[in-house]
């Protein structure tokens, strides 16, 4: 039998070669991009300083943002998650704190890049309710 003639077994019965190759190259690159899908998330998210993201809170709930400053507190370890505190000198007493939740930490003093999502009314219960948080976040020094 020619090997230009050779069938491959997919669930659906025999497939010719090409196709078998054309599979399997967009099962490949499918995978490649799905291993650069964090980096395309912090391309996507909208750059804004803190007080921009309290003021448009209802239009960004949900949705992805970065927001540079400094780390003025750190709450380590709880719930699963780290507290981190940036600031960026803008916004008034109120608006000027911005609450991120992370798995990653820095140190208060850090300059950093934060890249979450906006999420508001966070009730984590026993009193700990948030109006606004950024949630799931990476946090890189600067």
């Amino acid at each position: 039998m020619p090997a230009c003639s050779i069938a491959f077994l997919s669930a659906c019965g025999p497939i010719s070669r090409s196709l078998f190759v054309k599979k399997i190259l967009a099962l490949v690159i499918a995978g490649m991009l799905a291993s650069v899908a964090p980096a395309a998330f912090a391309e996507d998210a909208a750059v804004k300083t803190v007080a921009a993201v309290y003021q448009e809170k209802a239009a960004l709930s949900g949705k992805a943002i970065q927001v540079s400053g400094k780390v003025v507190k750190v709450n380590n370890g709880i719930m699963g998650r780290n507290f981190v505190h940036v600031r960026d000198g803008s916004g008034e007493q109120g608006t000027n704190n911005l609450i991120v939740t992370s798995k990653d930490t820095a140190a208060v003093g850090d300059e950093v890049v934060v890249t979450g999502n906006v999420t508001l009314d966070r009730d984590f219960g026993s009193g700990y309710m948030y109006p606004l948080l950024v949630e799931d976040a990476t946090i890189a020094k600067k």
